[in-house]
């Protein structure tokens, strides 16, 4: 009987690349699974492509991200490499923004260029993570650290905020103390405050008109349609009272409607959206009356972007 010749078989080296490659390619999809997973891309896959079936009508009555375009990108924050930029918040009355400052604690006022107008340290504070502008020059901020809100007041004339003048709230404890309590927004359609925990993420509201002292306590706020791996920052768009919903981990801008259903998303990769690069560590966000768009990063990072 004939034995096949060692012509007609292949190398043993190249036998066992063949045997390799199903367990590589095995191994590539569980890593690749496990990934879109943890990432959300299963979920923000499926709003594509529910993004691509609404109508002409429902985009108009929504923020709609998609066609937002960065015309500011990256802008650094002169003389804050150090202080690590963690919220936004938009003001009508002056029309500039306000940010604060988790590492070295202060509010800063803010064009809406992005140039620093002033800054104004927090004395007292440990770590300041969300900060929301309501009415009357009321200003609330969410320490991360100490787990509670201050109400401030500030004018034209502030220089300074000393925690201790104002007035602070019990947000209880979190499930992770180190991912506590960091995002607010105030919500001037429903007269509420909307407040965030980091992970896993959760929503609050508490209502108040935006001039008196909250009374009462924090609610809970269903968020089912919330997938994101953490959640950095809240803001909430003044003409539809839509809530925006900030994710650093998941380099994520997520929009949900009053029912708090997913309507659209905008990913902060670079290639996307106007932007040349990712966007590092997104930590605030905030929306103008005229519906622009701004966010700032760690360290000290402004971005703006105008739908077109």
């Amino acid at each position: 009987m004939a034995t096949p010749s060692s012509a007609s078989l292949p190398p043993p080296r190249k036998r066992r690349l063949f045997l390799r490659w199903p367990f590589v390619l095995g191994v590539v999809a569980v890593i690749g699974y496990g990934l879109s997973v943890a990432m959300h891309w299963d979920d923000r896959g499926q709003l594509w492509i529910k993004e691509r079936f609404e109508s002409t009508a429902e985009r108009s009555e929504s923020v709609w991200l998609p066609d937002y375009i960065a015309d500011i990108d990256a802008k650094v924050l002169p003389g804050m490499a150090d202080d690590e930029a963690s919220d936004l918040a938009f003001n009508p009355h002056t029309r500039t923004l306000f940010a604060v400052m988790g590492n070295n604690p202060f509010l800063v006022e803010l064009s809406l260029d992005g140039d620093v107008l002033r800054k104004m340290p927090l004395l007292g504070w440990d770590n300041p993570e969300g900060v929301a502008v309501l009415e009357d020059g009321q200003i609330a901020i969410v320490d991360e650290r100490s787990h509670d809100l201050t109400l401030v007041k500030v004018d034209a004339s502030t220089t300074s905020l000393k925690r201790d003048d104002f007035k602070r709230y019990d947000l209880g404890k979190s499930a992770d103390d180190n991912k506590g309590f960091e995002a607010i927004a105030w919500d001037p359609v429903r007269q509420r405050l909307v407040i965030g925990e980091e992970r896993p993420p959760k929503l609050f509201t508490w209502n108040t008109d935006g001039r008196s002292p909250l009374i009462g306590d924090k609610q809970p706020l269903p968020n089912d349609q919330l997938d994101l791996r953490n959640l950095s920052a809240l803001g909430v768009d003044p003409r539809t009272g839509h809530l925006l919903a900030l994710s650093a981990d998941s380099n994520m801008l997520l929009e949900l409607d009053e029912n708090g259903e997913q309507v659209s998303f905008m990913t902060l990769l670079g290639g996307f959206n106007g932007l040349n690069n990712r966007v590092p560590r997104a930590e605030g966000v905030a929306m103008d009356d005229q519906g622009t768009l701004y966010i700032v990063s760690e360290p000290d990072l402004f971005y703006r972007f105008k739908k077109h």
